[in-house]
């Protein structure tokens, strides 16, 4: 049967190969390189675990991220064009890239040829895990026959509830890619502090700093709670997920904490899903950032 219409994203939403295939949805790479020469496409020319081997063995190399080309974007968009289905294409924050850019350019360079093509580009103004959130929420609201015009505007209400609570390693990578004042990375390589940082509407906010990984863990837990209980939601009307980078151990330990932490508090929550973090942000966190990525769901409790 034809799909109503189809979801695309780029690459920075970080969703598993299998889960996108399972939930139909394409999704258009990042490059990464470690080199400034030779450019990979994340997850078809490299593979996560090998992106975060490189960084834990290249210790003082600093991997960069390229966005998708336009011709990248065309040929997503395509096969739905020719099949007149619509398209919902969800790209990580401008504030951060131009991979929203190049998706307008590729739809308007479509419309010169197929000018009745239905393709709506979103800010998802968020990224990494907490964007793959947000595409399944697209998924979810399609596969339970909402609109593609309410789908739409749906996403568009849901998406500033997004955050992301996290801490790192160390600053470094954070510094090396500008995310962080220069000050800030000096005082965390002398006194090994580590920041909390929160993420929000396309941009990072320091949200403490802290001495050793689980102080810092600690601090993001309770920022979780601290937006839950500030919510006038109930939890279940929320899509939460942890999201790791090169320790899958350590990530299901937190996520297994946070279920805990968060049923000792009263709220009623058995799974939480655990995802990696993939290059496009991982260039700019170093190989062990950790958090949590939180949106409110496209279908609530009592419907739309």
């Amino acid at each position: 049967m034809k799909e109503a219409f189809h979801i695309i994203s780029d690459g920075s939403c970080d969703l598993p190969v299998e889960l996108a295939q399972e939930k139909n949805i394409t999704i258009v790479p990042f490059y990464v390189s470690f080199d400034d020469v030779h450019y990979f496409k994340e997850n078809v020319e490299i593979g996560i675990r090998d992106f975060y081997q490189q960084m834990v063995e290249k210790k003082g190399v600093y991997p960069k991220s390229s966005m998708p080309s336009i011709q990248d974007y065309e040929e997503a968009f395509l096969p739905f064009v020719k099949e007149e289905i619509p398209v919902i294409c969800i790209c990580i924050t401008t504030k951060f890239s131009g991979s929203m850019q190049s998706a307008l350019n590729a739809r308007e360079l479509i419309r010169e040829k197929y000018p009745q093509a239905e393709i709506t580009v979103i800010d998802a103004t968020i990224n990494t895990v907490l964007q793959g959130l947000y595409v399944l929420e697209a998924t979810n609201l399609r596969d339970n026959g909402v609109s593609y015009q309410d789908t739409v505007a749906r996403l568009e209400e849901i998406k500033s509830t997004g955050r992301i609570f996290f801490t790192v390693g160390n600053m470094e990578y954070l510094r090396h890619g500008g995310r962080i004042g220069k000050v800030a990375a000096i005082t965390g390589s002398v006194l090994d502090i580590r920041p909390v940082i929160t993420l929000k509407q396309g941009e990072i906010f320091p949200s403490g700093l802290d001495r050793g990984r689980k102080r810092t863990l600690k601090k993001v837990m309770d920022l979780l709670l601290e937006y839950l209980k500030e919510s006038n939601l109930g939890i279940n009307c929320y899509s939460i997920a942890v999201g790791y980078g090169y320790d899958i151990e350590e990530g299901l330990a937190f996520r297994d904490q946070a279920i805990a932490m968060l049923k000792e508090q009263g709220y009623d929550i058995d799974e939480m899903p655990v995802y990696q973090i993939g290059a496009t942000i991982g260039v700019h966190t170093g190989p062990y950032p950790l958090g949590f990525g939180i949106i409110e769901k496209g279908i609530k409790e009592d419907g739309l």
